[in-house]
This record gives structure tokens, C-alpha cells and sequence, in this order.
């Protein structure tokens, strides 16, 4: 028995997207050729790329940086907007529950037992004067539009910690031992104190930023209730770091940017500990 009649084609596969099978999807990535769904497209510059080789080009990439090491990033400054909704949040806190204030503030004699407080007091403020937690976010929003994108995240965010705790460890040294503080001053001077060298290593003008130093200085000296030794030691640090960071040499400003902050820490760790012992409290 014969026939002439061709046998019937097989039918076609449905595409469907890798990353999710259930989905019918006949646009492919111009790159690998694979089927992505509308959730895994992405634009690019001629037609549409899967989220997988997005993010291989990504990981392949050379990598770009600023003058002073900085990777740089696209988008909004996400470090400097999380400290700020940190503090917000604190705030509340420390409006609605009772004794949250007392539980995360800094004073010399509860930072030997509680060493923690010497961060979280930086994420308190007066709750009797909202000028002070008003000033301290806008002053963080402007210093931090400039210094993360241009120091990169993880080098914006040791300075600002390290800051605070510089703050802490000057009222340790400079003040009474039963002088409690709240507030983000300490590290809002660092900040300020980093622009100085960071503006100066790009060529741009720091007399606007060091007269706010300045008058700042003057009101902590002059204003009873704000503590000048905190604000000494947050713009010392950030002096020191933000210099460092600034002329840290070209090639190996990744490694600085990590070495420097981890000597600034042991510094001020070795410093407390002097402190203490000498008061014979360890």
C-alpha cells in the first residue's frame, strides 16, 4: 500500500519563558535568543534583553568610579535616606513608648556596661524641641546627596557610623561622665568635616560648608543643652576619613577604603578603653 500524500508536520513547541513555565512568550532576548515574559523583559539598546543576561552584562562590566574611588550608582541615595527613616522612625518611638529614649541614649557611665549606645544615641533626639531632629535630617539629606554618590555606599556608610561613635567616644573624654546625649550631630559634623577635603580634591569650593562649620561651632559653645564635645568628635572623624578617603591612592582606593575605617575604629576602641581604665571602671 502507498500513498503520495506527505506525511503531516509535528507542531511547533509553544515558547515559553525559562524563568517561568507557565507562561506562553513569543518576544526573545536579542542576546541569549530564549523566550522572557513580559515580567523578565528588559529594554535595551536595540530590542529586548532577558533579566539574565541584564544582569550578566551588569556582572561583566567594567566597573566605574568616581574620582575618590566611589562606585558609581544610578538612582537615589538609599543610605542617606534609610538613616533618615531610621531616625524618623526613632522618633515616633520615642514619642509613643515609654522609656525608649532612656534605653538606647549615650552617657559615659551607661556606655561602659551597654557599649551599644554609643551608635544608638546618633538615631535619638530631643523630644521637647523638633527643631533639633528637623535640622540634624536636613542637614543629612544635603551632605549625603553629595557624599554617597561620590564616596560610594559602603565607604558613606562607615563614615557615618564611625562618626557617631566619634561624637560619643569625645563626650567620653571631654564631658561629665553622667551627661546623657541624643542625636545625629555627631555624625551630621562628620559629614560636614568630609565635604571639606572631598570638595577640595574635586576642584570645587568648600568656604560655604566650613562657614557652617563654623557657625554651627559657635551656637554649640554659646547654646546651653547641645553638646559641643559631641560635635568636636564627629567632625574630627570625618575630617580624618573624609581626607583619607579623598587622597587615597589611585589603584588601590578600594583597599584604603576599607583599611582606613577599620583604623579608625581600633583607634577610637583603644581610646574608650584607655579612658575607662584610667577611671578604673575595667
Amino acid at each position: 500500500m502507498s500513498t503520495d500524500q506527505p506525511y503531516p508536520a509535528a507542531p511547533e513547541a509553544v515558547p515559553v519563558c525559562p524563568r517561568h513555565p507557565d507562561r506562553v512568550s513569543y518576544v526573545r532576548c536579542q542576546r541569549c535568543g530564549r523566550p522572557a515574559c513580559p515580567e523578565c523583559q528588559r529594554p535595551a539598546a536595540v530590542g529586548i534583553q532577558c533579566v539574565d543576561c541584564v544582569r550578566q552584562a551588569a556582572r561583566t562590566a567594567p566597573r566605574t568610579t568616581t574620582a575618590v574611588g566611589g562606585r558609581v550608582r544610578r538612582g537615589r541615595p538609599v543610605v542617606t535616606f534609610t538613616l533618615i527613616g531610621i531616625c524618623a522612625v526613632s522618633f515616633v518611638l520615642q514619642l509613643a513608648v515609654p522609656g525608649w529614649t532612656q534605653q538606647f541614649m549615650y552617657a559615659p557611665v551607661l556606655g561602659v556596661g551597654e557599649p551599644f549606645r554609643f551608635l544608638t544615641a546618633a538615631f535619638l533626639h530631643s523630644t521637647g524641641f523638633f527643631g533639633h531632629i528637623l535640622f540634624n535630617m536636613w542637614a543629612l539629606y544635603v551632605t549625603g546627596q553629595f557624599l554617597e554618590p561620590v564616596l560610594g555606599r559602603a565607604r558613606f556608610i562607615a563614615l557615618c557610623v564611625l562618626s557617631a561613635i566619634g561624637g560619643s567616644v569625645a563626650v567620653l573624654l571631654l564631658a561629665s561622665p553622667v551627661q546623657a546625649v541624643v542625636g545625629a550631630s555627631g555624625m551630621v559634623f562628620g559629614l560636614f568635616g568630609a565635604m571639606v577635603p572631598v570638595l577640595r580634591r574635586l576642584g570645587g569650593n568648600a568656604a560655604q560648608i566650613i562657614g557652617l562649620i563654623a557657625i554651627n561651632g559657635v551656637i554649640g559653645f554659646l547654646v546651653p543643652g547641645i553638646s559641643w564635645q559631641g560635635h568636636l568628635g564627629g567632625l574630627v572623624v570625618g575630617l580624618a576619613l573624609g581626607y583619607a578617603f579623598a587622597h587615597a591612592p589611585r589603584g588601590r582606593q578600594k583597599l584604603f577604603g576599607w583599611l582606613l575605617p577599620a583604623v579608625v575604629a581600633v583607634v577610637l576602641l583603644v581610646v574608650v578603653l584607655a579612658k575607662y581604665a584610667a577611671v578604673g571602671v575595667l
